[in-house]
This record gives structure tokens, sequence and C-alpha cells, in this order.
């Protein structure tokens, strides 16, 4: 799952080589932090934050338990 999310993240910034996620199990499951470039921020979140609702659905439909993808 972690290298899905690295995928999708990198195919709508500019600088793809900045792009980190890290994987964190919780009680609540597994939370997934982007990191990317300041620069490029805005294009992860997208208008109105489409773009990261995005990526979590797409996530959501392939994982078995609770998934979340935070922004850094």
């Amino acid at each position: 799952m972690k290298d899905l999310v690295e995928y999708l993240a990198r195919t709508v910034v500019d600088q793809p080589e900045a792009i980190r996620v890290e994987e964190r199990k919780g009680r609540e499951g597994v939370v997934y932090y982007v990191e990317t470039a300041p620069e490029d921020k805005g294009r992860i979140i997208g208008r109105q934050g489409r773009v990261i609702e995005s990526i979590r659905t797409i996530l959501r439909s392939f994982a078995r338990g609770r998934v979340s993808v935070e922004v850094r």
C-alpha cells in the first residue's frame, strides 16, 4: 500500500523525487504521511481537497482495514 500511495503522489507533483511516504500503524488503522516539496503541497491537496480525497478513496478500496492519508 505504501508503494501505491507513493506512486499516486508522484504522478501529480512537479518534483516527484521529493515525495516521501511514512507508514504508521495505530489503533485506528494505518496512516500514511506524505511529505512533499513545499511548492507541491497545493498540487497534492488539489482544489478543495479533491486530489487528496481521490487518493484516500483509492486506498480505501484496496485496504482490508482502516486507512488514512495525511499530507505534511
